[in-house]
């Protein structure tokens, strides 16, 4: 069995449902999620916004083999449903070439895989930044089994 969690974020529109509808979602392809963190309002990280965030994480067991190929399948159904909640791909970068992020209607983030570790130009798994969002470490501690610590001592 193969555990992945996923971070799930709205700060536009009805964000508290934007987020439940990404679940929703990703239940119909991924199979009924195993655990839902609490739903945690915070601070917009990376940018400026007066629009504050509901944030979650979601962790899903699944039967898939852990590959790359699997990563990326996964990637894609997060972007098309990131897609069908209205976000619109707007990848903007600053002059240093750093990503600047923005108001967004749902964001979905891989951030383990099972046991997977890769650094691709369109997937790094564990997600690079865990430890610098506390929006995400919060909720993940809430949920991640023990198994997934140890495998991945994050915190």
């Amino acid at each position: 069995m193969t555990e992945i969690y996923l971070s799930l974020g709205s700060n536009l529109g009805d964000r508290r449902a934007n987020v439940l509808k990404a679940v929703e979602l990703l239940d119909e392809k991924l199979g009924v999620h195993h655990s839902l963190s609490e739903l945690v309002e915070t601070e917009p990280w990376g940018f400026e916004s007066e629009y504050r965030f509901i944030n979650a994480v979601v962790c899903y067991h699944s039967a898939v083999e852990v590959s790359e190929d699997a990563a990326y399948a996964l990637l894609d159904v997060c972007k098309d449903i990131e897609r069908q909640l209205g976000r619109k791909e707007e990848e903007l970068f600053d002059g240093d070439g750093r990503r600047r992020y923005h108001d967004r209607p749902v964001d979905i983030d891989i951030l383990l895989f099972g046991t997977m570790t890769m650094d691709s130009a369109r997937l790094t798994i564990p997600h690079r930044l865990i430890k610098e969002r506390p929006f995400v470490t919060g909720p993940l501690k809430q949920i991640i089994s023990p198994d997934m610590a140890a495998l991945h001592p994050l915190f």
